[in-house]
């Protein structure tokens, strides 16, 4: 790279090789000047409040890159299915938007492996986040101002090399069906407040509820309700309660009667650790503990936006909520805006 300074007061004509940073506390952080702007008499007053005496022309060699050049190479790789963004450059800065709602999906070895090379970096939000469209999902710069181009190039390769770094998944609209178990609700002794709970999350997922069933604790009713929701076209189905150890808690046989396979239950979060997933065929089948009933958020709401993108969840991916899956139960619930599953 070749350097040259210009006096300010000789700079009238020239083009800036680089934005011009102008930060005002409290209210601004961004270019007062673009990279390519033709200085005038008009903003050499401006520039000196900037603390510019001198500005520079940059001839760079064949194997060097500008940090905007670097950037667009940069997002283009990182941006995958969903992804994108509105506006260049900025400050050898991009930011990635959201382009529909959805789920946030990271590649966090491949993240990892390109934040490893040299004057590079993306940060992002935390993988399994669910946005809306224009949401800022992660930015990503080049950090000097000119560097070496095959580091770059490097960088753009690593993010591609399994697919794209980031996307955003749609959710996909199911027709849900409950089941509500337990003898107390079936025969009338207690009023059941699960369904309205369920109700509430799937619908606020986009997706609606196409049955409501009550089964009493046993195995060849359960498996029976399975039956007829599946024969009413329902794509994902919730069982609620009977998901403890007692000796009456027999929902889990009766989703196994059922004919379910790939059968999991527990999960490595609390609370929700007596969850179940299963599979009859490709429908998904959950089984949601009692604690659902007693805290807002539970292991279901990390696992139901994953599986309505399509995703299949299994005894790993159950395995992996135990980083982050630690609820500290605060006295006023501000999920999502606290730790509670962003470890996956």
């Amino acid at each position: 790279m070749t350097l040259k300074t210009i006096e300010l007061k000789d700079a009238v004509g020239s083009k800036l090789a680089h934005d011009i940073t102008e930060i005002r506390p409290g209210e601004f952080k961004g270019p007062a000047f673009r990279r390519g702007h033709t200085v005038c008499e008009a903003d050499l007053c401006h520039l000196q409040k900037l603390g510019k005496n001198q500005l520079y022309v940059i001839d760079l060699s064949e194997d060097e890159i500008h940090e905007n050049e670097a950037a667009v190479i940069m997002a283009t790789a990182l941006a995958g299915d969903g992804v994108g963004w509105k506006d260049g450059p900025k400050e050898g800065k991009i930011s990635l938007l959201a382009q529909r709602d959805g789920l946030l999906a990271v590649n966090t070895a491949a993240l990892a492996s390109f934040n490893m090379v040299d004057e590079v970096m993306c940060a992002t939000l935390h993988n399994h986040t669910l946005v809306r469209e224009g949401d800022l999902v992660a930015g990503t710069r080049a950090i000097p101002l000119v560097m070496k181009r095959a580091p770059i190039e490097r960088a753009g390769a690593i993010a591609k090399q399994n697919g794209s770094v980031l996307s955003v998944r749609p959710l996909l609209r199911a027709r849900v069906g409950l089941v509500i178990t337990g003898n107390e609700v079936y025969h009338g002794l207690i009023q059941d407040r699960f369904a309205p709970v369920l109700t509430e999350k799937v619908e606020a997922l986009g997706s609606e509820v196409a049955a409501l069933d009550f089964a009493p604790d046993d195995v060849e009713v359960i498996s029976r309700v399975i039956a007829s929701q599946l024969d009413r076209g329902c794509d994902l189905i919730l069982l609620s309660g009977g998901m403890s150890v007692d000796p009456d808690d027999v929902t889990q046989n009766g989703i196994r009667l059922a004919g379910a396979s790939e059968i999991n239950y527990g999960a490595a979060a609390l609370p929700g650790s007596m969850f179940l997933v299963a599979y009859l065929g490709e429908v998904p089948l959950l089984g949601v503990p009692a604690c659902g009933l007693y805290h807002r958020i539970t292991v279901l709401d990390l696992v139901l936006p994953r599986i309505l993108t399509g995703e299949k969840i299994g005894k790993a991916e159950l395995a992996f909520l135990g980083h982050g899956g630690l609820c500290k139960d605060c006295p006023e619930c501000t999920y999502p805006k606290c730790h509670f599953g962003k470890g996956v």
